[in-house]
C-alpha cells in the first residue's frame, strides 16, 4: 500500500462515490463521502437515486472488480439470497435481442456468474463494508457547495459542505466527483478558467415503469427474462429474480413510447412479445409496493480524458463522465471496472493522477457506451447520426443475433462481450465470424426452404 496524502473527499455516496471511496482508502490517511440525502441503516430506496426502484445487474465483469474491492462481498451476495447467472447457464435465460429469441438448448461451457441484487441490497451491503475501514467516514445529510482553489487555480483544495444551514470547509489533497450525470463538474472547471470537457449525447427518451412482485418459488424455472425494444417496436420489458424470493418487473419504451403505471396496463403494454407462461406467472404474483416510474433522456459521455489542461486535487467518476441508457444494465459494472482502474493509477502516484485516470476509464466506459449507443441506433425511432461504422456493426451485430436463435457458442460469447467480460475485439475472431456465417447460411436454406413447401402447398387457382 502506498501512502500518497493526507485527505480524499468524495462527493456523493452512491454506488459509483462508495466505490471510488474504496479506492482511495488505501492511498490517504482519511477519507469522507460527502452525501446529501440522510442515508438508511440499511437496504433501503432515497430520493437520490429514484433509479433504485428499478431492476440492476451486476455484471461478470463489475462483479469480480467489485469482490476485488470488497473480498467475499459475492460469496456474502450469494448468502443472502442473491441470485446469479453463469454466462452459458441459458436455460436459465429467456433472452429477446432485435428480434431474435436466443436458443437454450445445446451445451456451453459455463463460465463466471452475473449477479442480481437489486439496487438498495447491493448498496446497502457495499456501504456496510465501507464503513468497516477505520479510515473512512461517510457524512450524510450535507450538502456539498463550490469547491476551494489555490489562488493560480491549478488546484483544487477542498469543498464547502453544509447541512441544516451551517456550513464548513473541508481541505482535501484530492476531491472526487461522483455526483451522477447532474454533476456541475463542467461548469466548474469552465469557471476555474479550464473550459468544458467535449460531450456526446444522444436522445433516447426511455422512460419504464417497475413493480416488485413475489412469485411463488418453482413458478418459473428462469431467473431473467429480457425482451428487448426492436425496429418498428421501441418497447421492452424485464423480469428479474432478486434477493428475498421477490422479482422486478419492468416495461419500458424509448423515443417517446410510455408504459402505463399501474400493473395491469403493463402487463398488457408487453404481452404481445412476453412468453405466455411468463404472463401468466406476473398476473399471478403479489405487489410489494408500488409501481415505480423513471423517465431518462438522453445518453452522455463527458470526454475529460480530451481535455488539454485539468487541475490537479480533482478526479472525476462514474456517472459524472459518461451515463448509459439504463436498459443496458452497464452502469454499476462500469463503476466498479472504473474503481479497479483508480486503485491501478493510485498505486504509482498522485503526480497527475487524473490524466492517467481518465485515459484508463475510457476502455470500460468506451465499450460500454458503443453497445450501449449502437443498440439505441439499431432503432429507426431514435434520431441521431449513423456513420458507415455504426451502420456496418450493426448489421454484423444483428448477424449475430440471428447466430444465437441456433448456436448456444454465439450466444455466450455474444453475451461475454456484452457484459464487458471479453474485449469487443473478440466479435472479429475468425472462430466466431465463421459460426456467424455458417449459421445465418443455415438460417438462410432454412427460410427458403419453408417458402417453397408452403409454395408449393398452396391450391392451384
Amino acid at each position: 500500500m502506498n501512502r500518497i496524502g493526507d485527505r480524499a473527499v468524495v462527493l456523493g455516496g452512491s454506488m459509483g462515490g462508495l466505490l471510488a471511496a474504496r479506492a482511495l482508502a488505501e492511498f490517504y490517511d482519511t477519507v469522507t463521502v460527502v452525501e446529501r440525502d440522510v442515508l438508511p441503516a440499511g437496504a433501503g430506496n432515497r430520493r437520490g437515486v429514484p433509479q433504485g426502484y428499478h431492476a440492476h445487474l451486476l455484471l461478470a465483469s463489475g462483479a469480480q472488480a467489485m469482490d476485488e474491492l470488497f473480498p467475499g462481498l459475492l460469496d456474502d451476495l450469494v448468502s443472502d439470497g442473491v441470485p446469479r447467472i453463469a454466462y452459458g447457464d441459458m436455460a436459465g435465460i429467456h433472452l429477446t435481442l432485435g428480434g431474435h429469441t436466443f436458443g437454450r438448448g445445446g451445451s456451453v461451457r459455463k463460465g463466471p456468474p452475473t449477479y442480481m441484487p437489486s439496487r438498495p441490497f447491493l448498496e446497502g451491503r457495499v456501504r456496510s463494508r465501507l464503513r468497516g475501514f477505520p479510515n473512512v467516514t461517510i457524512l450524510d445529510g450535507h450538502g456539498a457547495g463550490e469547491l476551494t482553489a489555490t489562488a493560480d487555480r491549478r488546484r483544487v483544495t477542498g469543498v464547502h459542505v453544509g447541512s441544516g444551514g451551517r456550513a464548513r470547509t473541508l481541505t482535501a489533497d484530492l476531491v472526487v466527483d461522483a455526483r451522477g450525470r447532474g454533476a456541475r463538474t463542467p461548469a466548474v472547471l469552465e469557471g476555474l478558467g479550464y473550459g468544458r470537457p467535449e460531450e456526446e449525447r444522444l436522445v433516447v427518451h426511455v422512460a419504464y415503469s417497475s413493480q416488485l412482485l413475489r412469485i411463488p418459488p418453482g413458478t418459473l424455472r428462469e431467473k431473467l427474462v429480457f425482451a428487448g425494444a426492436q425496429p418498428g417496436r421501441p418497447t421492452g420489458m424485464g423480469l428479474l429474480a432478486c434477493e428475498n424470493d421477490t422479482w422486478m418487473f419492468t416495461a419500458s419504451g424509448t423515443a417517446g413510447r410510455e408504459p402505463p403505471s399501474d400493473l395491469t396496463g403493463m402487463i398488457g403494454f408487453v404481452e404481445q412479445f412476453t412468453p405466455r407462461h411468463v404472463i401468466d406467472a406476473i398476473r399471478g404474483a403479489e405487489p410489494v409496493g408500488p409501481v415505480a416510474r423513471h423517465r431518462y433522456p438522453s445518453s452522455q459521455w463527458r470526454h475529460y480524458e480530451r481535455m488539454s489542461r485539468f487541475p490537479d486535487g480533482l478526479l472525476v467518476f462514474g456517472d459524472a463522465i459518461c451515463s448509459f441508457n439504463p436498459v443496458y444494465g452497464q452502469g454499476m459494472t462500469v463503476a466498479a471496472l472504473e474503481a479497479h482502474a483508480l486503485r491501478k493509477c493510485l498505486d504509482r502516484s498522485d503526480s497527475g493522477v487524473a490524466s492517467r485516470f481518465f485515459r484508463a476509464s475510457v476502455r470500460p466506459v468506451g465499450t460500454a457506451w458503443k453497445f450501449a449507443i449502437g443498440s439505441d441506433l439499431a432503432l429507426p425511432e431514435v434520431e441521431g447520426p449513423r456513420p458507415w461504422g455504426v451502420r456496418i456493426g450493426n448489421a454484423y451485430v444483428d448477424r449475430i443475433l440471428a447466430a444465437a436463435e441456433t448456436d448456444p457458442a454465439v450466444a455466450d460469447r455474444f453475451l461475454r462481450i456484452s457484459g464487458l467480460y471479453d474485449p469487443p475485439l473478440t466479435l472479429a475472431h475468425p472462430a466466431l465470424v465463421a459460426r456467424v456465417c455458417a449459421a445465418n447460411v443455415r438460417r438462410r436454406r432454412s427460410t427458403s426452404n419453408a417458402e417453397r413447401y408452403d409454395t408449393s402447398a398452396a391450391p392451384a387457382r
